[in-house]
């Protein structure tokens, strides 16, 4: 595979990766499990009637520029 057919596959994954993970969400609710989620600085465990529980206060998500290079801590 050469880095041309390797930046085309990585170009295409913003565009799929938002639906997959939608989808996986929504099956995991639908087996009955719960999920995580962040929102507004907070991870929240997301029951499948729809009830939140707060589990943890986290650092505001880092903003980024689609592109840009940035070094994870």
């Amino acid at each position: 595979m050469s880095d041309q057919d390797i930046q085309h596959l990585e170009s295409q994954f913003p565009a799929v990766s938002g639906p997959a993970f939608a989808a996986a969400r929504e099956h995991v609710l639908a087996s009955g499990q719960s999920v995580l989620q962040s929102q507004a600085g907070v991870i929240y465990e997301v029951f499948p009637d729809g009830r939140k529980v707060a589990v943890k206060k986290i650092e505001p998500p880092t903003q980024f520029v689609s592109g840009k290079v940035f070094t994870i801590r």
